[in-house]
């Protein structure tokens, strides 16, 4: 049986495929626990700078949960679900929006429920003008487990999140760029080198630079204006005494392109 996520390293850039693609790309647990393995692996690879998570095939990056699956702890009571299910989806978006280099989503087609919770995780997103959107939990009788009753609102606004989240509608990747869920639609044929073209523009920078943007950012959205600059205080601590910050000035001073080392 093929491993639910294809794992290749290219230069510095890790690309993560999910790999059931007669399935378009469900996130069985398989799926999830292996994710979670690897982004472990990732992130204690130095030379592993950014991240690309696509889906497999010409049809999804991901169909959402896989219903099957999390429908037989549904019967088997609510304490199961919830631990087998919900927090097991809640940890791995968390453990994507929380990671300290780029992960970057190429939506190659249909991003529905947990799919699309991946990518309001992710820090950054290109989408096919093939890609379609959903947040149909509600189709089923359900809201959202993976973070998507959180971090949509906070990606589009409440009031646009509420009509997504209580309709169920399909969306297309044109209105997820106006909401603020992708940062780039291209023609389909153009989606990896796009996200390749994203990722290689990060890494001509410092990546503990990178990292400590990343924190800030992530943990100062849930922060008062106040508390949130405190972090960006302790990021800039934590990153000033760095080899690369020395290498960035110097370059600049010494007119010249820099070096980083990573440390």
């Amino acid at each position: 049986m093929a491993d639910p996520v294809i794992f290749e390293v290219k230069g510095n850039i890790a690309f993560l495929t999910l790999n059931r693609p007669e399935k378009l790309n469900a996130l069985n647990y398989a799926t999830n626990d292996l994710l979670l393995a690897l982004l472990d692996r990732i992130e204690a690879d130095a030379g592993v700078r950014a991240i690309i998570l696509t889906g497999a095939g010409d049809r999804a990056f991901s169909a959402g949960g896989d219903i099957h699956e999390f429908s037989r702890n549904i019967g088997e009571g609510v304490d199961i679900a919830v631990k087998e299910f919900v927090r097991r989806g809640q940890a791995m978006t968390a453990r994507m929006e929380a990671f300290r280099k780029p992960i970057i989503a190429a939506v190659n087609g249909i991003a529905f429920g947990g799919g699309c919770e991946i990518t309001e995780a992710v820090h950054l997103a290109v989408a096919s003008e093939r890609a379609i959107f959903a947040k149909p939990e509600i189709n089923i009788g359900i809201p959202p487990t993976f973070g998507g009753t959180q971090r949509l609102p906070r990606l589009a606004g409440r009031k646009r999140a509420l009509e997504l989240l209580l309709t169920g509608d399909t969306f297309s990747a044109a209105r997820a760029l106006e909401l603020g869920l992708v940062n780039r639609v291209v023609p389909h044929d153009e989606l990896i080198p796009a996200a390749l073209d994203l990722a290689n523009r990060i890494l001509r920078h410092s990546p503990v630079a990178a990292a400590g943007i990343i924190t800030a950012v992530t943990r100062g959205l849930n922060m008062t204006i106040g508390e949130g600059l405190q972090m960006e205080s302790e990021q800039f601590a934590r990153v000033a005494p760095s080899y690369d910050t020395r290498e960035g000035l110097n370059a600049w001073i010494e007119r010249r392109t820099p070096i980083y080392r990573g440390n």
